[in-house]
Order: structure tokens, then sequence, then C-alpha cells
């Protein structure tokens, strides 16, 4: 009697890299993990391959690396190395535009319509020029994950179905040892795809402590002061919320009559007591500025307060002593959250991110003034991409909030 085979377990997956792109971005934000990135192609590799269970684990049938011979031709033996196929891309105009795009977008739409079926393509790129390549996989109903090493067009992040932040990536690369990279869903809900979620963690204390602070409040209580609280009673939950990946899903399952809103950087509140229509109505001037922006281009919806708590955090820590940028967002919203001006660790991590982006070198002579500037540059560049246009006393209004109130004029 023949047996027939059976299919390989593990999502089938392809993955396509954008050398040029992913590398200059992380340049800029993390020269160190540029490095990691270009030549230990196969740490993060593995990573994203990981799994809880053979069954949620991916195999990647398609490991496409795009890059320019004539610029990064050195690290090619390190791709190679690591399973990749290297594709050449070198700049076929004078403005120094290579072949990427083109080449990349051909190889996906072969392996969309191979008969392999792949379930699930990874792009690593910020370039929203993909974006139509991300909307052609979802007409064909595959899942989606885009690796972000820079700005994502706010477009082309609602079109995949996962990200990878730069932090996150980031923090992978820096890691001494590959764990599974968990593709943050662009809802906040729970990871796309990732590992199975671990069980048996010892969640009570920080249950037992959020509890008690949510039913003793005297409202709905921000998210950033919530999420310190149960950090301090369960420090395990820093790495990935008990398998749920991040706060806003770990508070949502608790149940006990306890709410969770991601609204205005996220609130959480004793359904018994309160409800959506107790939270903090925004008492910035010209209402309305920014939120739009926050909406259009993800820049943290924070009070003009809270960013200047911030940039003063930034100022003192980053006169202390050097750390790593991990750390920095990890102190910075500490901070915040003593000084009354609780902000979340992924809007310390954007403002980080951006004053990068801005060109800004953080040294231990950064002022808050300086930092506020170089960050309101930044959110005026995504408003400017974004093409969002503002009279005079919109432009005002926008500078003094993303300044925390250090540009008045």
């Amino acid at each position: 009697m023949s047996l027939s085979p059976s299919r390989r377990p593990g999502i089938r997956a392809a993955m396509f890299v954008d050398f040029d792109n992913v590398y200059t971005g992380l340049l800029a934000l993390d020269p160190v993990a540029a490095k990691r990135f270009a030549e230990d192609p196969k740490h993060w590799a593995d990573a994203l391959s990981a799994g809880g269970t053979a069954e949620n684990s991916r195999r990647f049938l398609v490991r496409n690396c795009y890059l320019n011979p004539v610029v990064y031709s050195k690290y090619r033996a390190y791709w190679t190395r690591a399973g990749f196929r290297v594709i050449d891309c070198p700049s076929l105009t004078q403005q120094g535009k290579s072949s990427t795009d083109i080449n990349l977008v051909l190889d996906a739409m072969d392996a969309l319509s191979g008969s392999v079926g792949i379930e699930e393509f990874f792009i690593a790129s910020a370039d929203a020029d993909f974006t139509s390549l991300i909307q052609r996989f979802r007409a064909a109903d595959r899942m989606t994950t885009v690796i972000a090493a820079g700005p994502v067009a706010f477009a082309y992040r609602e079109m995949a179905d996962s990200v990878v932040e730069s932090h996150d990536f980031i923090a992978i690369l820096n890691q001494s040892t590959a764990e599974p990279i968990r593709a943050v869903s662009t809802n906040g809900t729970a990871p796309v795809n990732g590992p199975a979620a671990p069980k048996g963690r010892p969640l009570s204390p920080a249950v037992k402590e959020v509890t008690a602070l949510i039913r003793s409040a005297a409202g709905p209580v921000v998210g950033a002061m919530v999420a310190h609280r149960a950090l301090a009673a369960d420090p395990s939950l820093k790495s990935d919320w008990g398998g749920h990946g991040k706060f806003g899903t770990w508070v949502a399952q608790l149940g006990k009559g306890i709410e969770y809103s991601p609204a205005r950087g996220g609130w959480v509140w004793d359904a018994k007591r309160f409800s959506s229509a107790d939270l903090p109505q925004d008492t910035e001037p010209e209402p309305g500025i920014e939120e739009q922006v926050a909406r259009v281009t993800d820049v943290p919806s924070l009070s003009t307060a809270q960013f200047r708590q911030m940039f003063i955090a930034l100022e003192n820590r980053l006169r202390e002593h050097p750390v790593n940028r991990n750390e920095l967002a990890k102190q910075v919203r500490d901070d915040c959250v003593s000084a009354g001006q609780p902000v979340s660790r992924a809007a310390v991590n954007f403002v980080i991110q951006g004053l990068g982006y801005a060109h800004f070198e953080l040294t231990d002579t950064s002022t808050a003034a300086q930092l506020a500037t170089a960050w309101t540059h930044n959110v005026e560049e995504l408003c400017r991409v974004a093409l969002m246009e503002f009279d005079d006393d919109e432009r005002r209004a926008l500078r003094r909030w993303a300044s925390g109130g250090f540009l008045e004029s």
C-alpha cells in the first residue's frame, strides 16, 4: 500500500528585502543594528521563521535580497551564506535610482501566481511605492507583513496586515540570541501568524495590582500609568505581555469589568462606574489640528504638556550618561509617569525615531528646546509628505503642540 506524502508543517512564506532602503534607514537610527542587519541576516531571518510549534513556524520558500552592487557588494557573501538569493540592482539613472523596485515587484508577482501557494509575504522596506503590491497580495487573500526601518506612509501601513516597527526590529538585531519576531498588527490586536502565546505566565501579581488601581481610581486611568504599575508588579511581562504582544491586548483581555480604549494614547477604566464618555476631552488650543495630524501621520496623540515633559526627560537622561535607545525610551517613559505626565514607551520610541529621521544627533549637550525643535521639523515633514495643508493659525498651533510649547511662534 502506497502512502501519499503529507504536506510539511509551517506557514509557507516569501521574503523580499530592499537592502538599500532598510540599511540606510537603520544607519540613521542605530549604526550597530545596521551592521548586524547587513552582516548577520541569518540571525533575524531565523527569528522570523521561529514559532512556538511546527504549525506556527514559517518556512521561507523564497528569500530574496535586492542590493546595489556598486555600493554594497561587500555584504553579498553574508547574504548568500544565509541562504538568500541576491539580485544585483545597480543604479540606472543619473539620480542614482536603482532597479530594486521593478525587480522586487516582478519576483513577488511570480511568487504570488506560482503553484506553491505562498501564504504570507514579507516586504522589508519602508518605501510606500510597494503599496500597490501589498494591495495585490491582499486581493489574493494572502497575509502581508512589512518590516520597516524608517517612517512608513499611513496608506502603506494600513494596507499591510501587520508591521514590524523600526524599534522592534532594532531590538531583535541588537540581541545576542535570536528570538521569534512577532509582527505587530496594525489595528493593535494580537500578533498575526506569530508564535503561540506562552502559557502559565505568572500574571496574577500584575492583574491584582491593575485591578486594585482601576477599582479605586476616581475616573479612567491613562494607559501608560497602568502599564507602569503592571510592570512594577510583574517585570516578566516586559518581554511580550504574557504572550499578548502589546499592553493594550493584555489589559483588554483581563475582564473583571475592566475596559480599555486606545483613544488619545490609551485609557483604562472600571466599566461598573465609568464609560468611554468619561474619557478626558482634548483641551488644546485650536482643537482638531492635533487629532487630524495624529490620525494621518501616526504621530503620538499626546498633549502639549506630555510632549514638553518628554523633551525635558530626554534632556536629563542624555546629560546623565549615554544609553542605548531601548533603555533610553524606558527611562524617559518612567520619568514622565513619575512627573505626572504619563506617556507610553511606544510614543517615546516614535519621537526618538523622528529625531533620527531629522538627522538630530542625541548627545549629552542636547537641550529640551533643541530636541523639541528637531522633532517639530520632523512632524512638519510628515505632514508635508501626507499632503496636509494648514493656514498660518493652524501651523502655529501645530508647532506649539508638537514642540511641547517650546515653539510658541
